[in-house]
């Protein structure tokens, strides 16, 4: 566990026969290395070692419990070895950290209650939803991506699949992007299958999560839900994996080396003979590159029910007449047409939704004489403004008290974007008496109760309605496709179908405005509900540009000088090209390490996805070079496939 690149390897150690029943594969153990005690996991035992010199004793064995199966050993391994990182850094999201107490309490096997597969489930309006679920029933691997319904009831549908996969003995991993998702799933779970589910999130704390992990290793429970980390749940005999929602910013791992569950998933899936499906209200071009090579099919449903279920939707067009009489509707940023539908929602007794791309009053400015986005001089993040006036980082936190602009010199800001609190006071004096509320940060409204309400939030927030919104309206949609970033057009239709899945069917009454224009590609697979479209169209493009997923590429982050030092170390494998270097894109985090101040450059390596492997291969070296060699390149940042290209 010594986390150095140049030491992530095995090393060998002779054990006391005091020892020997407890030194057992995957327990956690204590040895001397360089002088120090440092911890470490038991891998395997053997009669015979290669090494020629001295070796030295286990010190101790911390305990004889053995949660490092040799499944997760090898899944870490992976796992470090497809993101250019140390199976240190992978152990440390694979296994939480140890509670004694927790390990001493009653650790009998009881037999696992029997699961009873659904008589009938709400898969059969999708094609090839019954080849996935026969194959999982009889012990295949089917592999899929599905394409949920506008308005699924996702949680009710996940539950059903992973009974049947416990009712056939198999184990299940389900990974979801945040808490209240989870919460949503273990509603859902509880009925189907009682005590054989298990949840595993951080908000648990770490003393129940521990306990929870441990009924899961010591084959208690044969289900897991959870949030990111749940991926390596050491479930026994996994048969189903599980990933939904992929493209939620949430799921990105921010600890070194990085790994997304999607693809932890599918090395998963690949290893242990499992199922795996990915699925979501919009599709990753990620996912649509596994179902066009063959690895994976697709969970659709047929066009006739998706125009059943989903809203009707409208975008800002010069042929429509409506736009023809409102001569603001183009540049307003609440035209007339979204009243218009906000207005008939509330009048039926229904909720409205407003949704924002971020929190707070102004949560973007500039610079009021060149326009520059204003950032913060500590991380590069942006300046926010309260309602008081008061410039501060939106991601520090760190107050700006004089700004100056480093363009021009400027000294004042303008607005670039209104967040929720400023669109809840605009709002509010639009509809009165009409209650008002927000969903927003660290006040996230979960649901809210029937009848007439006007509600903005921002992507992810929205509450749920009862029978759903009446109407929606997506605001500031440039905020989220003018971003300078490869992802910016697909996590924009992410987010917005997320929100139009939350609204009543267009039979019903429900209707969603996108203020913005209509010919815009993203916005017509939204008005057309076609995220699979949108997705293989999305992935052609990045396929005739060389970006990911077409191709694997890395990014390495930090000063100038030290990007440049790595670089000097690395040893490009055939084909691949280098990108650069550029300042860091706006919106990334500057490397963990590095002070307020100085330039930080992003160097971009790409190569064909066939020979990826050796690309991080390439980087482990290097990276293990210039730990040996200590030589002064701190804060450099290696991310295989980073979600931010910029």
């Amino acid at each position: 566990m010594l986390g150095l690149a140049h030491l992530d390897h095995t090393f060998d150690y002779l054990v006391d026969t005091k020892m020997d029943a407890d030194a057992q594969p995957g327990v956690r153990v204590r040895v001397r290395f360089s002088g120090r005690l440092v911890d470490g996991y038991l891998l395997e035992r053997i009669d015979d070692s290669d090494h020629r010199g001295k070796l030295s004793w286990l010190d101790r064995v911390v305990s004889p419990e053995q949660v490092l199966t040799a499944e997760m050993a090898a899944l870490c391994r992976a796992v470090a070895d497809r993101y250019a990182g140390t199976m240190t850094d992978v152990l440390r999201s694979a296994v939480p950290p140890r509670h004694a107490r927790v390990e001493k309490e009653d650790c009998s096997q009881d037999v696992l209650p029997a699961v009873a597969a659904p008589g009938q489930t709400g898969w059969d309006v999708y094609d090839s939803a019954e080849r996935f679920i026969d194959e999982l029933r009889d012990g295949g691997r089917p592999r899929a991506g599905w394409q949920a319904l506008p308005g699924e009831d996702v949680a009710a549908r996940l539950a059903e699949l992973a009974a049947i996969a416990a009712a056939a003995g198999r184990g299940v991993v389900i990974v979801v992007p945040d808490q209240r998702d989870l919460d949503r799933l273990e509603a859902a779970c509880a009925p189907l299958l009682g005590d054989q589910c298990v949840t595993l999130a951080a908000g648990l704390g770490p003393t129940a999560r521990y306990r929870r992990w441990l009924s899961v290793l010591r084959g208690r429970a044969s289900v897991v839900i959870g949030t990111r980390s749940a991926v390596f749940a050491p479930v026994r005999d996994v048969g189903l994996i599980v990933v939904f929602d992929d493209g939620d910013d949430s799921l990105d791992e921010p600890r070194s080396p990085y790994p997304h569950p999607r693809e932890v998933g599918v090395l998963r899936a690949h290893a242990a003979g499992a199922a795996l499906m990915v699925g979501g209200f919009s599709r990753t071009a990620e996912v649509q590159a596994l179902v066009e090579s063959g690895w994976a099919f697709d969970i659709v449903a047929p066009r006739t029910t998706v125009r059943e279920r989903m809203p009707r939707i409208d975008g800002i067009s010069d042929e429509d007449r409506r736009i023809a009489g409102d001569p603001l509707a183009r540049s307003a940023r609440i035209p007339g047409i979204a009243f218009d539908a906000a207005r008939r929602a509330l009048a039926a007794d229904q909720a409205v939704l407003f949704s924002v791309p971020r929190r707070g009053y102004l949560p973007s400015v500039s610079c009021a004489r060149c326009r520059t986005h204003a950032r913060c001089r500590a991380c590069n993040g942006p300046l926010q403004m309260n309602d008081r006036g008061d410039l501060a980082c939106r991601w520090c936190g760190r107050p700006e008290n004089r700004f100056v602009c480093p363009v021009c010199a400027g000294t004042t800001v303008r607005a670039l974007m209104v967040g929720d609190k400023r669109t809840a006071e605009e709002l509010g004096r639009a509809f009165r008496g009409v209650p008002v509320i927000t969903s927003a940060g660290e006040k996230i409204v979960d649901e809210i109760p029937a009848g007439p309400r006007v509600v903005i939030a921002t992507p992810g927030a929205a509450p749920h309605a009862p029978g759903g919104y009446g109407a929606a309206v997506l605001l500031d949609t440039w905020a989220q496709l003018d971003r300078e970033d490869l992802r910016a057009a697909e996590e924009a239709v992410r987010a917005w179908m997320a929100v139009a899945t939350l609204v009543r069917p267009r039979g019903e009454g429900g209707r969603v405005v996108v203020v913005a224009d209509a010919a815009v590609a993203a916005v017509q697979a939204l008005i057309r509900w076609d995220p699979v479209g949108f997705a293989s169209v999305e992935l052609a493009s990045r396929v005739e540009l060389g970006f990911p997923p077409a191709v694997t590429m890395a990014s390495v982050d930090g000063p100038p000088d030290a990007v440049a030092a790595f670089l000097d170390l690395l040893a490009m494998p055939a084909g691949a090209e280098a990108l650069g270097p550029v300042p860091l894109p706006a919106g990334v985090r500057r490397p963990a390490g590095l002070d307020d101040s100085g330039a930080v450059d992003r160097m971009l390596l790409r190569t064909p996805r066939a020979v990826g492997r050796e690309l991080a291969e390439a980087l482990r070296a290097a990276q293990a070079l210039r730990n040996a060699r200590h030589d002064d390149t701190a804060g450099i940042r290696v991310q295989v496939d980073p979600p931010t290209i910029g």
